[in-house]
């Protein structure tokens, strides 16, 4: 066994001290001597299997090697690290007892959890070897899990698909990631790891013959180019495709990307791979949008390849990956690979740098969290799973995201002030609404606003451990306040007042505006939306109204409205068309043509109301810093749409005069009429397109000399 494993050292590594690794052998059979495996076979067969594995399938360096001969002697017998690194040295010694300290199979949502995993980042922090020592562990007891309880392998098998396998694929180890997660799944859903299996296997020869057909008219357009490549298809891994059939809801039968093609170019040359693109697009039709350049721009784990899909023979999609031979290591081993370019054994500083930032905002100060210990240990997950998108800041830097992020999860990866403070973003220049999916690729630009702050709407579609707790917590320290400023501002109106109401009664008060009850009533006067004044307004209609002119009116107002504000494009915020959640108050129902100001508001965005506005006043006087520059688009001499609200005896003939009155004021153009009649009474409103407001006050007046006509007025709702 000795001998075997120095004679694959001395071919895979580049420098090799047999003598260390011959004395950890003999060490480590020493020290397991008397323990045996589950499968009854002696225990050292399992540090020589995963040494094993260091040197044929992660090729590190010999001091790895010798981490794996000891990896379980800390655990299992009673020597401690202080006597590794007398035996060996320090770093062995290091090495040896971070992979110990991962050691042991997690309970589901254990509160140690997230204690384990805060000690495995911290350790490959410290030394990246560690993690990979432990990768080979893990992937040596899942290949011999069958000797273990069925409930232990469940356990095992479910740890390594959640935590080792996504891990794998961040350190670039493709073989060892698709290993673990086929070994997972096999103890997962052995009935499904059965089907898959039994399919692929009888379906093989119909495989390799496509793939033949798909391959030859490559490989003479190659050997023409005098191109010097390797050229194979391969299967897809058995939990990919299962993961296919679960998430297109497709059978075996219809996920045509079993297997893909793979072209390994035997050159640096990176241009080489374009080229051959080129060629292959010259053979067969690609498939839109499913060109994927990783060369360009890698992958976080440092993956490069040209991902193509065509169409082949029959029609199937077929996945065409190319890439050069160096690239074609880091896909395969990770970073193990870049030792064979580079000398150094550790990360660099900037990507461990970003590893400790995550492991500092996911768990530093755990035990005071308010959230659950699964809610924790789920956004750690999170964060691992492979389905990650690149984007980039204005000045380039490159931030890492889940996929589905938005802009507002990309600036709460800024900074938390960045995201607390999000007003609207830019995506490639131009804006986007706040819940735009990001993609790779993608440059995002935040821009923010000091009286901007978080919206209960961000929860709903934040996707990032960062940007939802920073939300919740703001929300949870809002509405306290809310309430009692609230309370505080309804206290003051009673006694300004002079009214006595107990609790029972403004509770009622409360339901009839369409509160639940006091709290939340509290906390929308606390935050601008409701004045307090208006909770103690005695509701009284006008006698000529009823239910069904009122609803009439409003609905009339309503669609008026959006029709006169959509025509302008919206409105201006700060000089500039930002879409930035906002809303038109209620209370003065602005229209273009007024002068029109900003208040930001807890929760609803920037509120529009008119300058006139008496509420905006008063809100001003409270919230001086809430004040926001807003207008209306320059409209360069066109028109905007105005409404006139009409109330008259209903006479043979009126309609024809008052449309006469309007068209002949300057050829108004009337863009809308609602007329009804009720006795021998008439109302309604004409929509109309003015240049300004004086030209609505010229109709306006003309209108009111019209015989029989009482009431001509701005048309605005009622309140």
């Amino acid at each position: 066994m000795l001998d075997h494993l120095l004679s694959r050292c001395q071919k895979n590594l580049r420098s090799v001290d047999e003598r260390l690794i011959k004395k950890a052998f003999e060490f480590s059979i020493e020290a397991h001597k008397n323990d045996l495996r589950a499968s009854g076979e002696p225990y050292f067969d399992h540090p020589f299997g995963v040494a094993m594995i260091i040197v044929e399938e992660i090729p590190l360096d010999d001091h790895s090697v010798v981490a794996a001969l000891l990896h379980d002697v800390l655990e299992d017998t009673e020597f401690a690290p202080e006597d590794l690194a007398k035996e060996f040295n320090p770093t062995i010694a290091e090495i040896v007892d971070g992979v110990s300290k991962m050691g042991g199979v997690i309970k589901e949502h254990d509160a140690s959890q997230a204690e384990n995993y805060r000690k495995l980042l911290l350790s490959m922090v410290k030394d990246i070897r560690v993690i990979l020592v432990k990768f080979a562990d893990r992937l040596h007891n899942m290949r011999t899990l069958e000797f273990v309880s069925p409930d232990k392998q469940r356990r095992i098998a479910k740890e390594t698909l959640q935590i080792y396998a996504p891990f794998a694929h961040r350190f670039g180890l493709a073989q060892v990631r698709w290993e673990l997660e086929d070994l997972a799944f096999k103890y997962l859903e052995p009935n499904a790891y059965e089907n898959i299996r039994k399919k692929l296997r009888d379906k093989r020869r119909e495989r390799e013959g496509y793939i033949k057909k798909i391959i030859d008219p490559i490989k003479n357009k190659l050997d023409t180019e005098e191109i010097e490549y390797e050229i194979g298809g391969r299967p897809k891994h058995f939990y990919s495709i299962y993961r296919k059939m679960m998430t297109r809801v497709h059978s075996f039968d219809e996920i045509y990307d079993l297997f893909a093609i793979r072209i390994i170019l035997e050159t640096e040359n990176i241009y080489e791979c374009y080229n051959v693109l080129g060629i292959i697009t010259q053979i067969y039709t690609p498939v839109p949008d499913r060109l994927h350049d990783y060369i360009a721009l890698p992958k976080k784990n440092n993956y490069q390849s040209l991902h193509t899909t065509v169409i082949g023979p029959f029609g199937r999609m077929v996945e065409i990956q190319i890439r050069t031979r160096k690239m074609h290591e880091v896909s395969e081993r990770g970073v193990a690979a870049h030792w064979r370019y580079k000398d150094s054994y550790k990360a660099s500083s900037k990507e461990l740098d970003e590893w400790v930032d995550w492991i500092r905002d996911i768990f530093e100060n755990v035990a005071s969290r308010e959230e659950a210990q699964k809610d924790i240990i789920e956004s750690f997950k999170l964060n691992l799973y492979q389905d990650e998108i690149y984007v980039f800041t204005p000045k380039g830097d490159l931030k890492v995201l889940p996929s589905k992020s938005t802009p507002v999860d990309f600036a709460f990866e800024i900074h938390s002030n960045v995201g607390s403070h999000c007003l609207g973003a830019k995506v490639n220049g131009k804006i986007v609404p706040l819940d735009t999916l990001l993609k790779s690729g993608d440059q995002v630009e935040i821009i923010t606003s000091k009286n901007q702050t978080p919206n209960r709407g961000w929860e709903k579609f934040v996707v990032t451990h960062k940007a939802r707790t920073s939300i919740r917590k703001w929300i949870r320290r809002e509405e306290n306040r809310f309430i009692e400023e609230g309370k505080s501002l309804l206290e003051k109106s009673m006694k300004k007042a002079k009214l006595h109401i107990n609790n029972d009664d403004l509770l009622k008060l409360a339901r009839s505006y369409k509160f639940d009850n006091l709290t939340e009533l509290y906390k929308a006067v606390g935050n601008g939306r409701f004045p307090a004044e208006k909770v103690f307004e005695s509701k009284t209609e006008l006698p000529e109204k009823d239910s069904t002119q009122k609803a009439a009116e409003e609905f009339t107002f309503d669609k008026f409205a959006d029709t006169a504000r959509g025509a302008t494009g919206g409105v201006l915020i700060q000089g500039d068309k930002i879409n930035v959640l906002h809303n038109f108050a209620r209370c003065c129902n602005p229209v273009p043509g007024d002068e029109i100001i900003g208040f930001v508001t807890r929760g609803e965005g920037v509120k529009i109301h008119r300058t006139t506005c008496k509420n905006f006043a008063r809100l001003s006087k409270l919230y001086d810093s809430r004040i926001m520059d807003v207008s209306w688009p320059e409209t360069n001499g066109s028109f905007f749409i105005a409404g006139i609200k009409v109330l008259g005896e209903d006479t043979p003939g009126m309609l024809n005069e008052i449309s006469q009155t309007i068209v002949n004021t300057y050829n108004t153009n009337i863009k809308g009429i609602s007329i009804k009649t009720h006795h021998s009474i008439f109302y309604g409103t004409i929509s109309v397109q003015v240049k300004d407001l004086e030209h609505l006050t010229r109709i306006i007046e003309r209108l009111k000399k019209i015989k029989g006509i009482d009431i001509v007025e701005r048309f605005e709702e009622t309140n």
